[in-house]
């Protein structure tokens, strides 16, 4: 087969069922291992139930379905298991940490069209103002507007290490990722979740992020796989929700802000966007009363922050402080202070010294 054409899901199966399982003797599929199956062209991702717990037969197994899967035309498998425990329920992620990055701070939405990539991006050139050192991870797979509200070029592309790490771009003082960076911005990325599963895991660890105060990511909107895979592959610190005024906004919101507090994660407080007479006001600053969660502020609806935002020059990029420009960088203030008061952690010896770890005021 040749690798310029396309594997298929039928093609897929039939490979898997010439893998036999070393000690039941049956092949992949009869045993009902295969969970999910992701294809883009010639990469395969394959989602399976680990059938023994034994490391070194996952290894054999893996080799062997990599194998069976290249003599058929594959480029690159990628073979996720997931374990069960004694009792028969699934192993549980465990969270790490990203090496060099302080604070994960999330972005959210209930639904799409709030502005909440507007509001992601200028957040974080606004905590960057504040002398942090932020990055920013484009988590919305299927709509990556991050570079082009950044201004970064269709033809700049990270580069790899030597350490098989990626190297994230920079624009306008802050590093920045996203799948944008790395597909034709005209085509649309037909991904099922595995596949959206292992590149939020490698956003997360394999970019050499360096030393960050926060980062920012920017979520899809609603409560879907993106979400779950951020909260299985890091620790999030807490989460930023962004709403419009308006009911059918907000009705998405109490949901989004549900599915984070089942995940125990942090609700860092709410933003409401595109304020005043078309949507109306203050729906964002009732819903923060009702779930008593902080109400970071509004934002109002503005010719200017589009145009900048189609730009590549975000509003908070910048030399304004007025306007507003200064409703997004009280916005970071309210957050950080919601973020002191919110995460304090048992480990810092003072106050002052936990304000120092929480602000990124070490960073120059």
């Amino acid at each position: 087969m040749s690798t310029s054409q396309h594997l298929t899901r039928e093609k897929v199966m039939e490979c898997l069922k010439r893998v036999g399982e070393p000690l039941l003797k049956k092949d992949m599929m009869s045993l009902g291992l295969v969970r999910e199956i992701s294809i883009d062209e010639t990469r395969v991702f394959l989602h399976m139930e680990d059938p023994s717990g034994d490391s070194k037969m996952l290894d054999a197994l893996k080799a062997e379905i990599g194998r069976v899967l290249q003599e058929s035309g594959a480029t690159s498998v990628e073979i996720q298991f997931s374990g069960k425990s004694q009792g028969g329920k699934p192993t549980e992620f465990r969270p790490g940490p990203i090496r060099g990055v302080k604070q994960v701070i999330a972005v959210a939405s209930g639904k799409g069209g709030v502005g909440k990539s507007t509001v992601a991006v200028n957040l974080a050139l606004a905590l960057a103002k504040m002398n942090s050192k932020v990055g920013i991870m484009d988590a919305d797979i299927y709509g990556p507007n991050i570079p082009l509200m950044l201004g970064v070029r269709n033809d700049q592309q990270p580069e790899g290490t030597t350490e098989n790490k990626i190297l994230p771009l920079e624009a306008h003082g802050i590093k920045v990722i996203s799948i944008g960076l790395f597909t034709d911005p005209d085509k649309p990325i037909i991904w099922r979740g595995p596949l959206l599963h292992k590149t939020i895991q490698e956003f997360l660890h394999r970019v050499e992020w360096g030393e960050l105060d926060y980062l920012v990511v920017d979520l899809p909107p609603g409560t879907g796989d993106v979400q779950l895979s951020l909260s299985q592959w890091t620790h999030v610190s807490g989460v930023v929700v962004v709403t419009t005024p308006q009911e059918v906004a907000l009705s998405d919101v109490r949901r989004a802000v549900n599915m984070f507090r089942q995940l125990e994660i942090p609700i860092l407080g709410i933003v409401e966007n595109m304020t005043g007479p078309v949507f109306g006001k203050g729906g964002g600053e009732k819903m923060a009363e009702d779930f008593q969660i902080p109400f970071l502020g509004d934002i109002p609806l503005d010719a200017q922050v589009r145009k900048c935002g189609d730009s590549g020059v975000p509003l908070v990029a910048g030399d304004a402080k007025e306007g507003v420009c200064s409703r997004f960088l009280n916005i970071a203030e309210a957050l950080r202070e919601s973020f002191y008061k919110n995460i304090k952690t048992d480990s810092a010896p003072d106050e002052e010294s936990d304000k120092e770890y929480f602000y990124g005021q070490e960073s120059s």
